[in-house]
């Protein structure tokens, strides 16, 4: 082995040796908020709605904020890392800088579903909209599930979006679910991922949920160690290496900020990546 490789290798069996004892990663700079989660940002909630049947996995996660959005929305902002995907709402957030909706995720072929929905459920709870006042501006996200759902079969439906917007909680699931449910990462199992981090610096509480449908498994690093390499060893049928894919950054804070300073924050997510 070349001193490289032996230092690569030595570099792995510590953070194995770390995972054992502590059953979590090093190197994290703050600590974490109760739950990890983009949840421990009060009043935040997450639903999901999975769809499980054979060909058919996909499903709707929604990220519900607190408030009444529509009469007093939030001040938000956005950055886009790759603009090759199909979101709705992201003209008017960002010209705006406000959030008037919970914010929806899912599959590509699922985007106006979740559109008509959001539009549904705000009029039956505000009449007036498009009728004396503004209309809505649903904040609807996607990535593309197809490598593992069948994606032309459009199985995610409006009663669907409903079901994970009146099931949010600040305890949910993680991993395959909802929207995660059919994506991939790093060659391996994707999905819904979350974590808090406290900066006592500003005083706030920083909350991150991702949904990861990227990269190869050569480039998998967790703590600044390749572990890809290594696990693409172990695997039987180790998975193509395709260097595509998509993910989503949804991030919270409990602070007082306005658009600008968020949209400065969002552009940051990218380096959270690696």
């Amino acid at each position: 082995m070349t001193d490289s490789q032996v230092f690569e290798q030595q570099s792995l069996d510590n953070l194995l040796s770390y995972w054992r004892r502590h059953r979590r990663l090093p190197g994290a700079r703050y600590p974490a908020g109760p739950t990890d989660s983009l949840c421990d940002v009060p009043g935040v909630s997450v639903g999901h709605h999975t769809l499980a049947d054979g060909e058919c996995q996909t499903g709707v996660t929604a990220i519900v904020p607190p408030g009444d959005l529509f009469n007093q929305p939030l001040p938000c902002g956005s950055a886009v890392l790759n603009g090759f995907a199909k979101p709705l709402g992201l003209v008017q957030l960002n010209e705006l800088g406000e959030l008037q909706t919970p914010i929806l995720l899912s599959n590509t072929f699922a985007v106006g579903t979740l559109f008509n929905a959001m539009v549904r459920r705000s009029c039956l709870r505000y009449p007036q909209i498009g009728r004396g006042s503004a209309t809505i501006n649903p904040l609807v996200l996607e990535c593309n599930d197809g490598y593992l759902n069948d994606i032309q079969a459009m199985a995610v439906r409006e009663e669907h979006v409903f079901s994970a917007l009146d099931n949010h909680s600040t305890r949910f699931a993680r991993g395959s679910v909802g929207a995660g449910r059919g994506m991939s990462s790093f060659g391996l199992k994707g999905g819904i991922g979350t974590a808090s981090r406290y900066c006592p610096g500003l005083g706030t509480m920083l909350g991150v949920l991702v949904l990861a449908n990227f990269g190869t498994l050569d480039s998998l690093t967790l703590s600044g160690v390749r572990v890809g390499p290594a696990l693409g060893k172990l695997l039987a049928d180790p998975p193509p290496q395709v260097d595509a894919g998509s993910v989503i950054i949804i991030i919270a804070c409990d602070r007082a900020l306005d658009s600008r300073q968020l949209n400065r924050i969002a552009r940051r997510a990218g380096a959270g990546l690696g």
